[in-house]
Order: structure tokens, then C-alpha cells, then sequence
């Protein structure tokens, strides 16, 4: 028990830097910067999954829960969004270089999180995604909605956000990972192993647990041989990391909650089905 605290606990803090710089940055976005800046982000936005893909694939999680943030404040465009979470790795890539794997296939998977990232946010831009950022930015709205105080200071601001943000996800991370230490790897291999349609769709269901633990299963089980390359690229694009969790804390709109998840499910499983 001790050490699933532990594990929750420095899971949980080492998001709060970027926790804090992302409700900084857009409490001076809003504060400070005014109208002229949020015109710039939306001319902008057009290219926005570009800089999602790329930013995404930085180790840790963190650009995820960010990118969560700015969305709820409808600063960045959903196909952004997706973007960060289809490319991020999260733990994977601490994982891949700690088990010495060959270069090659480090950058195979991180090419390819990137590049089916910015596609698929390009895709959900064209049909569906443009729309809500040319709406007004609802930064404001969602700090009324969270009580933070805003008129006090933006620096104090930040600092609720980002604690109201970390206890929840510190709770969660707690359950999580005591699940996952009861229920044991085991059985998901059992589940994964040489099921070309079977295994994408519950490698899936595994990356949106909403932690690292997700991308460290999936990472170690394709390391044992205990999936396809397919199956673990399935898994990996689906898990963004605390992102989700964070979404659907900030974002109020439960039904879109829903449905970006379900969009990133999607995108994630039959991406991985069409993997070799």
C-alpha cells in the first residue's frame, strides 16, 4: 500500500509545473493580453494540430493535461487537441531507452504517434473541430465556473486551479493504480496476445486508463513479446495520459466529454488495426 501511494503521489506532483504554467499562461492570456492575441490563435489555429503532434510526443504527460486546459478555455481547436493526445507517449519513451531498445524503433513509434497526431487532427479540423474555436475564448467563463478568484490576482488564480486540478488527479491516480496492482499484468496479456481485431480494441480500452500506468503496460508487454506492434501502437495512441481525466474535469460539457473520447478511441484502434 505504501507503495502505491508513493507511485500515485509522484505521478501526481510531477504534473503540477505544468499544471501551473498552462493556468499562468492563460490567466495573462486573458488578463493581459487581450483581444489582439486571441485573434493571432485563431488565425493561427489552422495549423494548430502541427504544433500538437509535435508538442505531444514529449515524454510525460504533461502537454496533455495542457492542452486539456486550453481547449476547455477554447483557445486551442478540438483537432489540436486530438493531436496532443494521439501523439503523446507519456512513459513510453523513458521505458523504450531504460530497456535499451534499438534507436530505430523509437523513432518508427514516435514518427508515427506524430504523423497519425497531426492527421487525424487535420481530419477532425476539416469536418468538425474550426468551428468551436471561432467562438469567443471561454477562459473566463470556466474560472467563474471553477471559483478561482480570478480578480485577485493571476498568479493566485493559477495556484487554485492547479491545486484543485492536482488533488483530483492524485485521488484518481490512487484508485488506479491499486486496481491495477490487485488485477496484475497477467490477465491483459492473456487478453492482448495474437488477436489481430481483439487485441487493438482492448489495447485501447488499457491507454484511456487515465495515468502512466497505461503506457508502462503497454510499453513492457510489447517489450515481452506479449503483443503485436500493431496492438501496442493501439494502445499508445489512445493513451493520453492524465489528458482525458483532466478534460473531462475542466470541461463541463459532459457530452462532448464523451465524445472526444470516443473519437480518440477511434482514431487510436484503427490506426493500430491498419499497422503491420
Amino acid at each position: 500500500m505504501l507503495h502505491i501511494i508513493e507511485h500515485s503521489l509522484l505521478d501526481s506532483l510531477k504534473l503540477v509545473p505544468f499544471l501551473f504554467l498552462t493556468y499562468l499562461s492563460m490567466e495573462c492570456l486573458e488578463h493581459k493580453a487581450g483581444a489582439k492575441v486571441q485573434k493571432i490563435i485563431g488565425k493561427a489555429g489552422k495549423w494548430g494540430p502541427v504544433a500538437g503532434g509535435i508538442l505531444g510526443a514529449v515524454p510525460q504527460c504533461g502537454f496533455s493535461a495542457a492542452a486539456s486546459n486550453l481547449y476547455a478555455g477554447r483557445v486551442i481547436t478540438l483537432g489540436t487537441l486530438l493531436a496532443v493526445f494521439l501523439s503523446t507517449s507519456d512513459e513510453m519513451l523513458p521505458i523504450l531507452i531504460s530497456e535499451k531498445a534499438e534507436p530505430v524503433l523509437i523513432g518508427k513509434i514516435l514518427l508515427l504517434k506524430v504523423a497519425i497526431g497531426m492527421a487525424g487532427g487535420f481530419v477532425i479540423d476539416l469536418t468538425m473541430g474550426r468551428k468551436r474555436q471561432q467562438e469567443h475564448s471561454h477562459i473566463r467563463e470556466m474560472c467563474e465556473q471553477e471559483n478561482c478568484h480570478c480578480e485577485e490576482g493571476i498568479v493566485r488564480s493559477a495556484v487554485n486551479h492547479t491545486l484543485r486540478i492536482t488533488f483530483f488527479i492524485l485521488l484518481i491516480t490512487f484508485l488506479l493504480n491499486l486496481v491495477l496492482h490487485f488485477g496484475g499484468e497477467d490477465m491483459i496479456a492473456g487478453l492482448l496476445r495474437d488477436r489481430p481485431i481483439i487485441g487493438p480494441m482492448v489495447a485501447g480500452l488499457v491507454g484511456l486508463i487515465p495515468n502512466c500506468a497505461s503506457s508502462v503496460v503497454i510499453t513492457q508487454l510489447y517489450l515481452q513479446g506479449a503483443m503485436s506492434f500493431g496492438t501496442m501502437m493501439a494502445g499508445l495512441l489512445v493513451g493520453a495520459g492524465v489528458g482525458v481525466l483532466v478534460l473531462c474535469r475542466v470541461n463541463h460539457d459532459k457530452r462532448e466529454n464523451l465524445k472526444i473520447i470516443g473519437i480518440l478511441y477511434g482514431f487510436g484502434v484503427v490506426a493500430g488495426m491498419l499497422i503491420r
